[in-house]
């Protein structure tokens, strides 16, 4: 079932109502900031950051899991030719954020593989894991659903969603394999936008 932005923007609310980020933190933050959430992540490098460290400039999030053959890789290359589309200039101003559903296998150096097979701007891209209730709530908020099968597979389902600097959704893609025009336009629009000033 798709639902609107709108929608995504009443799950998030509800979401919100059991996972703040410090209370001190919240409150500097939009309401509909994703960044509220108190997720901590371990990066490709090993390095401790909180989601809300991603807070000031648009960034692309999604998620996937490092031992997937099929769609997860489809998913980088998307990302990838999403970040191709932008100029030099708007790219580097572009974060892009990459959480595993599989905490369990996907440790720094599996991520750190990934990294440099893909020969991803690191630190520009972050890939990242989570612990397993931290990724629910995450891809509750992102509007991604996700299960684990018998075989150790995670069925789930792909999109890139786009933040602006105060971590509010502003846009969402579904399509895999192709540059979704519109959305890169968003991102772009997005990127032009006069930053926030930040305490």
């Amino acid at each position: 079932m798709k639902l609107r932005l709108g929608a995504w923007a009443a799950l998030f609310v509800f979401v919100l109502g059991f996972a703040f980020v410090r209370v001190g933190a919240a409150t500097e933050l939009p309401a509909t900031s994703v960044y509220r959430l108190d997720v901590p992540l371990v990066d490709q490098d090993g390095r401790a950051l909180r989601f809300d460290e991603k807070r000031g400039g648009p960034m692309l999030v999604t998620m996937f899991y490092t031992s997937c053959k099929y769609v997860c890789p489809l998913i980088i290359d998307t990302l990838l030719a999403t970040d191709r589309a932008l100029d030099p200039a708007e790219r580097a101003r572009l974060g892009v954020l990459v959480v595993s559903f599989d905490p369990e296998r996907d440790d720094p150096s599996a991520l750190k593989r990934v990294a440099d097979k893909r020969r991803l701007d690191v630190p520009r891209w972050t890939l990242a894991r989570t612990e397993a209730p931290d990724v629910r709530k995450l891809a509750a908020v992102l509007g991604i659903q996700y299960r684990a099968l018998a075989d150790r597979e995670i069925n789930h389902t792909s999109a890139l969603v786009l933040l602006d600097a105060e971590g509010r959704i502003v846009a969402r893609t579904d399509k895999l394999g192709e540059v979704d025009p519109a959305f890169v336009a968003k991102v772009k629009a997005t990127l032009g936008e006069k930053p926030a000033r930040t305490p």
